[in-house]
């Protein structure tokens, strides 16, 4: 925050400096000169009469560190299921907690979660705070913000992390707004220092850079971070944690929404689950020659998926799309086909544990990630590819 304070002894003559402005921010009012809501900061009045404007600035009040101990997790969970992106986080906070010698808390509030409580225990957390009252049976944005806010109130977590999933998007802002801290969103990398200063960074721009995010005055630092960015933990045979049960007044747990009706629609098996899968991007020259793609995938067991580019086409379905505004995917192989490998598509796919990429341009990005890189033309690849793995397949 700044401002410019006007030392008006100094200021005898007052027509040349209002005209100095040129956002008319400078005016004269009884004789005395103010700096109206016009006012920009461009601080020519001070690089012009700077015995006349100061300009002021004041650091944003520092939280007391020291109050603010652990890495919390909360629990995304639908009817005590539990979604797999909540274990990958507690995987990540305890790589963070132990740098820092802290604790990692989970947070998990819903209706008759005992049992499926005691299962975040075998994924290392110290203590799961576990807020089971009716009134939290389905997710209302309310009361399931009140329960975070009284959650960090009791345990003061320096970092809250949360699933980016469309829960978590949705409840991570509003109680970052309520504690006046910084959220980011989408993270694909994170670690912490010695002072529990969180060090995030994201893409940012549409990809074209990685910015990277501190929130160095404020407590706790809120991260979102996608399904499938980092590992699950192993489980531990002997869990080590405690759940601890809590509440909140009834009267806190009040929500504008009533739920009617919950319609449970047919499960789907995307591309963020599948352990192969073959994209195609750019190099495919129309939607004809997909047929390579999916045949190749039919011979693999894999599923299809495609570049933000063939999206925009419609040749392919957006839920098929890998990277920042797609999906992100991890899986034991993918295989990419005329994919130039822009960093957008990379944030989706660089975890992948094995990368094979087939490309003309031997100088293409994707080259940089790929474990195995073929510089040739897919169109004379796969039809052999595909040869070879159908003849391998018949009976001799």
């Amino acid at each position: 925050m700044a401002v410019i304070r006007i030392h008006q002894e100094k200021a005898p003559g007052h027509d040349g400096m209002i005209k100095l402005c040129p956002f008319g921010a400078i005016e004269s009012s009884g004789g005395r000169l103010q700096i109206n809501a016009a006012c920009k900061m461009c601080r020519i009045c001070v690089k012009k009469y700077p015995e006349v404007f100061e300009f002021i600035e004041f650091g944003p009040p520092a939280a007391d560190k020291s109050l603010w101990r652990g890495v919390a997790v909360y629990i995304d969970h639908v009817e005590g299921e539990i979604h797999p992106v909540s274990f990958e986080l507690l995987g990540k906070a305890r790589e963070l907690a132990v740098k820092v010698s802290q604790p990692v808390y989970c947070l998990m509030a819903g209706y008759s979660l005992s049992a499926k409580a005691r299962r975040v225990l075998e994924y290392g957390a110290d203590e799961v705070f576990v807020y089971d009252q009716a009134e939290l049976e389905h997710f209302k944005i309310e009361p399931y913000t009140a329960v975070m806010e009284d959650f960090i109130n009791r345990v003061k977590p320096a970092v809250m992390l949360v699933g980016g999933t469309a829960v978590g998007r949705s409840l991570a802002p509003r109680a970052a707004a309520r504690f006046r801290t910084g959220l980011t969103a989408d993270c694909t990398f994170l670690d912490i220092r010695a002072d529990t200063d969180l060090d995030q960074i994201r893409p940012a721009f549409g990809g074209n850079i990685m910015a990277h995010i501190n929130t160095p005055n404020h407590r706790p630092q809120f991260a979102t971070v996608r399904y499938k960015i980092f590992s699950a933990p192993e489980k531990l045979n002997v869990p080590r944690g405690r759940l601890t049960a809590c509440r909140v007044e009834t009267s806190k747990l009040t929500s504008a929404i009533e739920v009617l009706e919950i319609s449970k629609k047919a499960r789907e098996t995307g591309i963020e689950d599948a352990e192969v899968i073959v994209v195609a991007g750019r190099g495919l020259k129309k939607p004809e020659d997909l047929a390579l793609i999916y045949r190749l995938a039919d011979f693999l067991g894999a599923q299809v998926a495609g570049t933000r580019s063939l999206i925009e086409t419609g040749w392919l379905d957006p839920k098929r799309q890998i990277g920042l505004s797609g999906r992100t995917v991890k899986p034991k192989l993918i295989i990419t086909c005329g994919v130039s490998g822009a960093i957008q598509f990379v944030a989706g796919m660089s975890n992948s544990a094995l990368i094979v990429a087939v490309n003309t341009d031997r100088n293409a990005p994707i080259f940089k990630y790929a474990h195995i890189g073929i510089v040739g033309d897919l169109y004379e690849l796969l039809p052999e590819l595909n040869a070879l793995i159908e003849n391998s397949r018949k009976p001799k």
